[in-house]
């Protein structure tokens, strides 16, 4: 039983692996594929791991796959965040087919601070920073 159960887990993680591969190469600019990649792969890579734990019921095994769960999910979310940023800063254009850009005129002049963050800590960083 365990067996199918594992192959069951790997075969979802293949298809959400597959399913984020797909997204990378057809979703029109970088913010769509970054989520694509971000939480399809996290998803199925946790998968194929829970898999291979199944499978190997030791407890280092089973130590290593929760780690390397807990590693994807703390760090996919934050660099596609910081890569999105970045690239917004950038100016990398957005698809045309996007409706709304929520973040339009909320960074300074110099593109370092988000308007947003100056008025939320009570004190204003933008006159700091133009002075």
């Amino acid at each position: 039983m365990i067996e199918w159960i594992a192959a069951g887990l790997a075969l979802l993680g293949a298809v959400l692996v597959l399913i984020a591969g797909l997204g990378i190469l057809r979703f029109p600019d970088l913010y769509t594929r970054m989520h694509a990649a971000t939480k399809a792969s996290s998803l199925g890579m946790s998968l194929l791991l829970l898999a291979v734990a199944l499978r190997n019921p030791e407890a280092m095994v089973w130590m290593k796959v929760l780690c390397g769960i807990l590693f994807l999910f703390l760090t996919a979310p934050i660099a596609a965040h910081l890569l999105g940023r970045a690239a917004y800063v950038h100016k990398v254009p957005l698809w045309e087919g996007s409706v709304a850009d929520e973040i339009a005129g909320n960074y300074s002049d110099d593109h370092t601070v988000l308007r947003g963050v100056a008025r939320q800590s009570g004190t204003d960083n933008l006159s700091n920073t133009q002075g």
